[in-house]
């Protein structure tokens, strides 16, 4: 038997096995690193590897002994990067290069989760309010991330990610990232809670060498060029002041972002106790142009004076990400690492064109994670146990409160004055507990299994709608009860009055505890030395995923047992009426996942894989949240009769006393006239899943990676609303088939159901160089991956409506058939390439950049069948237009290249300086959306784009210092 050893020689951290007794050796649950892996047997010369090792994958290294009378001093061979080519996995590694070397806007590491396939990020912009990513045809939702093995899940509210909901930061420290990986698909029974992509990250440790690093990136808005429409508001302002003698109304808004880092490590103890920290700032000052367009012809608004309210006015962004890690070598068997994370974000949003600044929300974000982590390692034992504590809070809130809100509904806007409606205060705290141990003792096997224990607390103050909101319009239809101003029979309000009021008072506040339990198997097992079988198998389970001890409210119970056979949508009382003790736990999520490799000749230079497997995900908490809230704090909606009628019906008469800051008056009002929602969530709601399968060849070309792959998924169980009291008729239109509700006391029965459905089929063709440096100083690494995929959905018109009541599958969701998504996510071609380069002979720049190129999505003319008739709607009416790229690979919807450039100069002490200049979207492509796509009898801007999709050119300039 051999005894192998893999050494970091940055830490003096060793791992030592020995060989199986067919030479074969494992050495699991090394973090990534350069490792000096050495081989030693009596009788054979030692020798020595340099063999860098990635996350999550898996380095095959082969030694061939030679004979040796004596032990010799070992023979030593440097090697570079290896590739990875057993997986059965879908995936891409994101390496330090990268991350360091590639251009992107905002340090957020998500941004370059689209080099994986089908992996799509959302772009940072000027003006972006999120950041999240998605794969193959599900949404952001399915998604999670995981650092250092601990989940970052959301279970309150969308966005996949603690604190990316309707957020524009990042998730965690990029400086504090040692690498990470990119799993598109076919990810191991240890990752649990998605049912798409996942990213898994490893921190950064210090090590013998104390070292560090500062970094400052920065923009401004004349280092931002304008868009289409922004030079056509200039042309028009410029046009017009040359016209009169004046000067120009036309105004760049003011914009400004600086980027921090901050980030160190080193011994506290040589080869024993390591500390590493960093912090991360994002500091963004932007202007939101108010443009209030107030109709002529109205006295009432020229007395409320609305173009008072504009102007251009600042939206600061301000994030602060901080990290710290201790790593402690206890012996040659165990180690322990304590780590700590604090992310806290405030950003100024939800003003802009016809929204007063006084509409402005404060979305407030705070995300805390502390970990401590010990491993134990010993022969072919390995143990890895975990506890860690996070807390997750989002909590948005009016920025200027206490003034009713105002909303004059006119034929080109909709202006609104006034404070913002809602303020929430959303918490998860978790304390989770895991332990995983693998074994590598019995023959070709690999075994590993864990458990995990999670316990979670929800503590919720959802205050929706507080602020009384007050609606205006010239004209009302009286059918609808809104703006219009074609019906024969409208009432002419004039903006005199309000046509009516919104408010929502009552209890705000949940709190519910949580329970998730996960166990997983899994073994890789190598039959042959070609073969490699990944099985596996993974169950979940939660205690509370939808509050199982709600009570259904008895004046519900009482109206639905009365009125069910009556509704055009008969349910199933059973399933939709609550006692608390009636809903149970979901047990069945037992999840196998399956995968293969299998190398087509000795040297691996030919792999074919594949794999299959079940992934069960999680509904969201804010479901439950609304199915309490919508009754003990009710919305109400109060219809004002016209000023020039004496009121009827359910019509109230309008006074200037309801508009005030005290609600009191409101709030008696609102209960006497108005009538609550009452949400409906099925006892045996199903949890969302997916299955997913793959199929791919991979071929070593020289010092590049092919490979081409076919990808499946099917999203099923997916959460949608649907409308008790209205229906299809039996042409399947909407909404004649109504039933009368409101006469019993409620506005609307929402309930729930798992009528959303996902299909995505994809084909993609990988080629990759992973960055090596030469001996004489150049070094180059490239990938370029494109993709055809089919996306389609059913339940819900768009990804978007499955977490909305409206539209949600309005008015039920099993009647929306399959079909292409509308929301523009159904991308035929895409085209996502990377590539770093150094040029010693270019005065030592390093020249890198992103490339990516899109077809777009075929857009559908009108509205859904069920709105408008067949008759007015064309599935697929048009592709957006498409455009050159250099003259070269067709023509496309969506094009951009960011690119980089950095100079080293000379170190002088130990020091280094460098300097980057980073060029986003160099050729200026105008790269349109918000198509227009009404039907009409001319529509004669049919297909005309109303706004771009990405910022024009922009240039960051930034230092680095290294110590």
């Amino acid at each position: 038997d051999a005894e192998v050893q893999a050494r970091n020689p940055a830490t003096g951290l060793q791992r030592v096995t020995t060989s199986r007794t067919d030479g074969s050796y494992i050495l699991p649950g090394l973090a990534p690193a350069t490792y000096e892996l050495s081989v030693r047997h009596i009788g054979s010369t030692p020798q020595q590897r340099q063999v860098v090792v990635q996350i999550g994958a898996t380095q095959v290294v082969d030694f061939n002994l030679q004979a040796g009378a004596v032990e010799l001093q070992a023979v030593s061979v440097t090697a570079a990067p290896a590739v990875e080519l057993r997986t059965s996995e879908v995936a891409v590694n994101i390496t330090p290069q990268q991350m360091q070397a590639l251009p992107t806007p905002s340090r957020n590491f998500l941004d370059l989760a689209g080099l994986a396939p089908g992996v799509v990020a959302t772009e940072d912009r000027v003006e972006g309010t999120s950041r999240t990513f998605r794969s193959g045809g599900l949404g952001a939702n399915s998604s999670n991330v995981f650092v250092d093995g601990s989940s970052l899940k959301n279970d309150l509210t969308t966005g996949g990610v603690s604190g990316q909901d309707n957020s524009r930061g990042n998730p965690f420290p990029r400086s504090a990232i040692q690498e990470y990986r990119v799993i598109s698909q076919n990810f191991k029974a240890e990752y649990q809670k998605a049912s798409g992509a996942i990213i898994s990250a490893t921190t950064r440790s210090g090590t013998n060498q104390w070292t560090g690093n500062a970094l400052v990136g920065y923009q401004n808005k004349g280092l931002l060029a304008l868009d289409t429409f922004s030079l056509k508001d200039k042309h028009k302002a410029d046009s017009i002041a040359l016209a009169n003698g004046t000067p120009s109304t036309f105004k760049v808004p003011d914009y400004s972002r600086v980027l921090t880092s901050l980030s160190a490590g080193g011994p506290l103890m040589r080869d024993r106790l390591f500390f590493f920290g960093s912090y991360e700032g994002n500091y963004q000052i932007r202007a939101s142009r108010v443009a209030i367009l107030a109709p002529a012809g109205y006295p009432a608004l020229d007395t409320a004076n609305l173009t008072q309210y504009n102007g251009n006015f600042t939206s600061p962004f301000r994030e602060n990400l901080l990290f710290g890690k201790l790593n402690y070598a206890i012996d040659q068997h165990s180690s322990a690492e304590f780590s700590f994370n604090n992310r806290h974000e405030t950003d100024i949003k939800g003003f802009g064109q016809g929204a007063a600044y006084s509409q402005a929300n404060n979305f407030r974000q705070d995300v805390t994670i502390g970990q401590f982590r010990y491993n134990r390692f010993g022969g072919s034992w390995l143990n890895e146990a975990k506890i860690d504590f996070s807390r997750f809070r989002r909590d948005p809130s009016p920025n200027t409160p206490g003034t009713p809100q105002r909303l004059f509904h006119t034929k080109t806007q909709d202006i609104r004055i006034g404070s913002d409606l809602s303020t929430q205060d959303f918490i998860q705290k978790r304390i989770g507990l895991r332990d995983d141990i693998t074994y590598s003792g019995y023959e070709q096997h690999t075994f590993k299994g864990g458990l995990s224990l999670d316990f979670v607390k929800y503590d919720i103050r959802k205050l929706n709608d507080a602020n009384p909101l007050f609606e205006y319009a010239d004209f009302v239809d009286p059918g609808c009860w809104c703006r219009q101003d074609s019906t024969p029979a409208r009432l002419r309000f004039a903006f005199r009055s309000p046509f009516q009021l919104n408010y929502a008072s009552g209890a705000g506040i949940v709190s519910v505890p949580n329970t998730q339990v996960g166990a997983y198997l899994q073994d890789d097992w190598s039959p042959t030395s070609k073969l490699t079988l990944n099985l596996g198998v993974r169950w979940d389970f939660e205690s509370n995923m939808i509050n199982s001890s709600y009570v259904t409210p008895q004046n519900v119970v009482d109206t639905l047992r009365r009125y069910n056979d009556s509704m055009p949508t008969v349910l199933d009382l059973s399933r939709y009426i609550s006692t608390g003790n009636n809903r149970s736990p979901f047990y069945g999520a037992i999840q196998p996942r399956l995968g293969f490799s299998y190398a087509l000749d000795k040297d691996n230079v030919t792999t074919v894989f594949g794999g299959w497997g079940i992934y069960y995900d999680r509904s969201l908490f804010d479901f439950s949240v609304d199915e309490i809230q919508k009754l003990a704090r009710p919305k109400y909606i109060v219809q004002f009769a016209d000023p020039d009628s004496a009121p009827s019906g359910n019509k109230v008469a309008w006074s200037d006393s309801y508009l005030t800051s005290d609600t009191t008056a409101i709030s008696s009002l609102a209960r006497s006239s108005g009538q609550p929602e009452a949400f409906l969530l099925d006892n045996k709601m199903k949890v969302p899943k997916s299955t997913n399968w793959s199929l791919g060849v991979r071929r070593v070309l020289g010092s590049m990676v092919a490979s081409l792959t076919y990808q499946g998924q099917r999203g099923t169980n997916l959460f949608t609303y649907n409308w008790q009291n209205i229906g299809l008729d039996t042409a399947g239109r909407c909404c004649s088939n109504q039933f009368n509700i409101g006469a019993h006391g409620f506005r609307n029965f929402i309930y729930s159901s798992n009528d959303g459905k996902t299909w995505y089929d994809a084909v993609s063709l990988q080629l990759d160089r992973p960055y090596r440096r030469l001996e004489n100083g150049i070094g180059w690494g490239a990938g370029v991956v494109y993709t055809y995929a089919q996306r389609s959905l059913a339940g819900v018109d768009a990804l978007g409506d499955l977490t909305n009541s409206f539209p949600g599958g309005f008015p039920i969701a099993r009647g929306i058939p399959k079909h292409p998504a509308t929301d523009g996510t159904d991308e035929r071609h895409r085209i996502v390439g990377n590539w770093v380069m150094d040029l010693p002979y270019l005065f030592g720049i390093q020249f890198s950049g992103l490339l990516t190129l899109g077809s777009g999505a075929r857009m559908d003319i009108g509205g859904p069948p069920r709105f408008s008739g067949p008759a007015s709607y064309i599935r697929g009416g048009f592709d957006p237009p498409k455009y050159s790229f250099l003259g070269i690979l067709g023509k496309w919807a969506y094009r951009r290249v960011d690119l980089r450039f950095r100079k080293d100069f000379p170190q002088i002490g130990g020091t280094s300086l460098g300097a980057t200049l980073d060029v986003f979207n160099v050729f200026n492509y105008q790269n349109f959306g918000c198509y227009d796509t009404g039907f009409g009898t001319p529509n004669l801007n049919l297909g005309k784009a109303n706004c771009v999709v990405s910022d024009p050119r922009h240039v960051q300039i930034g230092a680095e210092y290294n110590f």
